[in-house]
Parts: C-alpha cells; sequence; structure tokens
C-alpha cells in the first residue's frame, strides 16, 4: 500500500500565502497565486494552507475563481467594543 504524504503547513507557510493573497487580491485563481508564492510549497500544502484561510473567513474564492482577501481587524474590534461577537 502506498503512502501519500501530506504536510501540515507551517505558520511561516500560513502567513506567507497570506500575505500574498493580500497583496494579489482579486487578479488570481489558486494555481496563479501559488506561482506568485516568494518560495516555493508543495502544492498539496498550499492547498491545505488556502482551505484554512477560506474556513477561518480570511479569504474568499469568487465564482470565477480568484482569491480575494476578506479578512477585516479592525472591523472585528469595532464589533467587538459594541459588543456584537460573542466569541
Amino acid at each position: 500500500m502506498e503512502s501519500i504524504y501530506i504536510s501540515n503547513p507551517t505558520l511561516e507557510t500560513v502567513l506567507m500565502v497570506e500575505k500574498a493573497a493580500k497583496k494579489y487580491s482579486e487578479e488570481c485563481g489558486k494555481y496563479q497565486l501559488w506561482k506568485k508564492l516568494p518560495r516555493k510549497v508543495m502544492y498539496q500544502t498550499y492547498q491545505r494552507t488556502l482551505n484554512y484561510l477560506v474556513e477561518s473567513h480570511k479569504v474568499m474564492i469568487d465564482k470565477d475563481g480568484k482569491i480575494g482577501w476578506i479578512w477585516n481587524p479592525e472591523g472585528v474590534k469595532r464589533l467587538l467594543e459594541k459588543n456584537l461577537i460573542v466569541k
């Protein structure tokens, strides 16, 4: 039985993908963003990182497949100050 090893992304990888997603927001799709990363990352690790960013509501993928940065920490801070966020 063949085993395929997919590594968990490091914090450094997550931060690198976040930075690229912010910089190229709404300019490119998954593959194009992966090619623009400043250092090589296994595509499977990159996909796992991207899935994490989607699930944590930091990025979204539109109907055309383009990745957009949507995380707004200042907006969250304002909601917390108004007690509109429970957790």
